[in-house]
């Protein structure tokens, strides 16, 4: 009895360390949730922000990046303080180059789009803008009534839309799309966050973009951040190139 009852602790101590060492490599990144993403889906990009500090971009783009979205601004005042040196540097590679806003709830849209704008100089080829649309603070445990958020974000995005003369992209989590988005914005490209497994939306909804982990690890960025965010698109190289980008009115 003794005997089968040091097995047992035996096995579940063997066990709780397997587990330990697996929960590690996953959370350094070393194995990725969503590995074959990269395989299945040709065309691979990043989106960054002041995280990942001032980027060497000739470096980035050389490890297989297609594309890259920067962070530009968030609410009615914040700007990136890295943006404009990587939005500059990052055209010089090659790769399609866009711009995200971090949307606030708590901002009104008109003051949120003019900071967008006044930051956010497009240049021919450049990728349609993106509203990041994520719960931040308590707002997931809280979320705040969809009827006022929706009020805001399609004042938002027709703003952006209008001043820019493309749909803007909106990128969510699983939880903010299913509760705001799902059913509606038919005619917005959706970049859906799941770093653990594929993406399945309430609604079934077709992504564009899919953020498929945060603890990507690459060459050319050191800031305060040591992973980087890693996406793929959906379709081939060839779809791709054809991708709506912005272009000289």
């Amino acid at each position: 009895m003794k005997k089968k009852l040091l097995i047992t602790i035996a096995v579940v101590l063997l066990i709780a360390i397997l587990g330990g060492i697996l929960f590690l490599l996953v959370w350094e990144g070393i194995i990725p949730l969503n590995a074959t993403a990269d395989g299945k889906y040709p065309v691979r990009g990043v989106d960054v922000s002041h995280y990942q500090g001032k980027i060497d971009w000739e470096t980035l783009a050389d490890q297989d990046i297609d594309f890259a979205f920067i962070k530009a601004t968030e609410g009615s005042s914040y700007v990136d303080d890295t943006f404009e040196y990587n939005f500059k540097e990052a055209r010089k590679t090659g790769i399609a180059v866009g711009a995200y806003h971090f949307f606030s709830f708590d901002s009104a849209a008109k003051t949120q789009a003019e900071n967008f704008i006044n930051t956010v100089e497009p240049f021919e080829g450049m990728l349609p803008p993106v509203i990041d649309f994520e719960f931040y603070a308590g707002k997931e445990k809280d979320p705040p009534k969809k009827e006022n958020v929706c009020e805001l974000l399609d004042e938002l995005i027709a703003l952006i839309e209008e001043h820019y003369g493309m749909k803007p992209i909106i990128y969510a989590t699983e939880i903010s799309y299913d509760l705001y988005l799902a059913g509606g914005y038919e005619d917005y490209d959706i970049w859906i966050r799941n770093v653990i497994t594929a993406p399945k939306m309430e609604d079934d909804r077709a992504w564009t973009f899919w953020q498929y982990t945060n603890r990507g690890r690459l060459d050319g960025y050191d800031g305060e951040e040591e992973f980087i965010d890693i996406n793929v698109y959906s379709g081939t190289k060839k779809e791709f190139e054809s991708y709506p980008r912005y272009t000289e009115k």
